[in-house]
């Protein structure tokens, strides 16, 4: 997960299927995205649907907008990265039971290709461009606990070292990186 992820074109080996296990492995965590060195490949791919953030009697239009955000990002580039940034308590299915506010921009401006390899330009405010920032990130090879001040780290490192060795407690599959020897 350290490393950055490679470009595919539409030719990568079963993508359709790889997308389709990748949305059912980010709902059945209850994540709100999922990038694909997080399930073992180190490919510029990642998946976002913020619809969880939304809760059924929600009326405020800024929230609503994230219902029903659900893309496929191939090979992303982040363009732009503006406004004072803005700091939010962020976790992540790869280092599960720790969470820690992360300062980001609100505001980017992204270039993709979407499923059918079409490519598009887009920019994205507020927690949807945390979101997709925060996504970009594992295809760049960055963890979110990279974000993070040393000292926070090192308060952390405990923590960290046992989710890497599997001592952590959650209720979905995670792969762990086999011990050296």
């Amino acid at each position: 997960m350290k490393r950055e992820g490679e470009e595919i074109d539409e030719n990568y080996p079963k993508l359709k299927e790889l997308i389709d296990s990748m949305f059912e492995t980010m709902e059945n965590a209850q994540g709100v995205g999922l990038a694909a060195p997080q399930v073992g490949l180190s490919i510029r791919l990642f998946i976002v649907d913020t619809t969880p953030f939304v809760d059924d009697e929600e009326e405020d239009p800024e929230v609503l907008k994230l219902k029903g955000f659900r893309k496929i990002f191939i090979n992303p580039i982040i363009l732009e990265e503006e406004g004072e940034k803005w700091n939010f308590n962020e976790g992540c299915l790869s280092i599960p039971t720790i969470r820690e506010d992360v300062s980001r921009h609100p505001s980017i401006l992204i270039e993709y290709l979407d499923e059918n390899f079409e490519l598009k330009e887009e920019r994205y405010d507020g927690v949807i461009a945390r979101v997709i920032q925060h996504e970009y990130d594992h295809v760049d090879g960055v963890l979110f606990t990279d974000r993070l001040n040393p000292i926070r780290k090192q308060f952390l490192r405990k923590r960290l070292d046992n989710i890497s060795k599997g001592i952590v407690d959650i209720d979905y599959k995670m792969k762990f990186p086999k011990a050296r020897r």
